[in-house]
């Protein structure tokens, strides 16, 4: 626990605490082709990359799955995806490239500073232990104005969410996921909106939003 209070400054260890500890890796062993968030909110989700992601960019899809809910009236130069699933990875029809690594145990991407001009994480940082190390990963490579996007529900798999997010209502997640973004000290505009298809009757949804300085 200690190490976890050194990756995520002032914020307990027991806040990324699960009730399933056993590893990660058995848990995403079986691959999942689902979708975690229903249509409409997932349409928000495509419009709100379309928006905020630059065409023709090299984009980061971290925690990625089979789908990545990018537009796919959009042409990026590259999309490089992160995961826990090699089969889940390989069936992503936009991924030009992945890795298959666990960021709770090894929170340190494999790639050089600056390569990419936008990062997004879609409804996956409830699973983060280390966060804070994990955030300030995502500024390293990103390049300097890029946005990084995290995309949020109030779906999750509950044995895998940490303590500190199942603790927590829509407005608190809010308040958490910025507070990740404050404490790598290296982006700006940090703010979130409420992205929810209306009228309200899908899945929530939730963006927080900061620019690489």
């Amino acid at each position: 626990m200690a190490q976890r209070t050194q990756l995520n400054p002032d914020l307990p260890a027991t806040y990324f605490r699960k009730y399933d500890e056993t590893s990660d890796d058995e848990f995403y062993r079986s691959a999942r082709l689902v979708v975690h968030i229903d249509d409409p909110a997932i349409a928000a989700t495509t419009a709100l990359f379309r928006e905020l992601l630059p065409p023709g960019g090299a984009i980061l899809d971290l925690m990625s799955s089979w789908r990545s809910h990018l537009p796919t009236d959009v042409a990026y130069s590259r999309v490089a995806g992160q995961g826990m699933n090699a089969t889940e990875l390989r069936q992503n029809p936009q991924l030009t490239e992945y890795v298959v690594q666990n960021m709770n145990q090894n929170p340190v991407l494999p790639y050089n500073d600056g390569e990419f001009d936008g990062c997004v994480v879609t409804v996956s940082v409830q699973y983060l232990t280390q966060p804070v190390a994990v955030f300030r990963e995502v500024a390293r490579v990103l390049k300097p104005g890029s946005p990084f996007i995290t995309v949020f529900s109030n779906r999750m798999f509950p044995t895998k969410a940490v303590a500190v997010w199942q603790a927590l209502d829509d407005a608190g997640h809010a308040q958490l996921v910025e507070t990740y973004y404050e404490q790598t000290g290296q982006f700006t505009r940090i703010h979130t909106e409420d992205r929810s298809p209306s009228p309200r009757r899908s899945d929530p949804l939730f963006a927080t939003i900061g620019y690489r300085q």
